[in-house]
């Protein structure tokens, strides 16, 4: 019985896992997945990325962030369409274009099967989706502009677009609009899909969660 219901749970697993990719790759290569808004798009990708970080874990939420990063990468060399900014990026250095849009991804996904876990063991699952929900927006938008900062800060381009101001002052304005539209809809979106998923049963159940809905 224990080893039915082992192959049964993985088998949900990679049935998700798999669904999760289609999705993130469907949302890549059509206007689902990105809203362009001048040099920045606001993205909602993180949320199938959120989803695998709920129901798989750290190591699932890497694997749909990484799936996520290369999508973003190949849009800097017109892959499934074109990144205005990403494309000025690789002219400048592919190999750091790629880990400025592959790293902070992976890492995002990572952290979030994390960070769910952690907020269950004080809340109740629902509750939970929905915190994850706007922690994949929000550490999207940090990671992102930090690696934009830490690896391209010194050049002209992005000298231009800080155009002499502080840092911090930088990013919340370059982000502005588009980071809170993001962590709204993630938070609602992921937390909605979240809670339906674990009244389905494909978000693993905690042991002895006293608080679990």
């Amino acid at each position: 019985m224990t080893t039915q219901f082992t192959k049964q749970n993985k088998t949900k697993q990679l049935t998700m896992l798999g669904l999760m990719i289609g999705i993130l790759i469907l949302m890549a290569y059509t206007p689902l997945g990105y809203l362009n808004i001048g040099p920045l798009a606001i993205t909602f990708n993180m949320i199938p990325v959120a989803i695998c970080a709920m129901t798989l874990g750290p190591i699932g939420g890497a694997i749909a962030g990484a799936v996520f990063g290369m999508t973003s990468f190949l849009q800097c060399i017109g892959v499934g369409g074109v990144s205005a900014m990403g494309a000025i990026l690789f002219d400048i250095n592919p190999f750091l274009a790629f880990v400025q849009r592959f790293v902070p991804r992976c890492l995002d996904g990572f952290l979030l099967g994390y960070i769910f876990q952690a907020v269950r063991k004080w809340t109740n699952t629902p509750l939970a989706c929905f915190v994850t929900g706007f922690f994949a927006a929000f550490l999207n938008t940090v990671f992102f502009m930090t690696a934009l900062v830490g690896l391209f800060g010194n050049t002209e381009y992005v000298q231009g677009l800080i155009g002499g101001k502080n840092i911090i002052l930088f990013i919340c304005t370059f982000v502005g609009i588009n980071a809170v539209f993001e962590m709204l809809s993630s938070t609602i979106i992921t937390g909605a899909v979240g809670t339906a998923l674990h009244k389905a049963r494909f978000i693993p159940a905690m042991e002895k969660n006293k608080k679990e809905a």
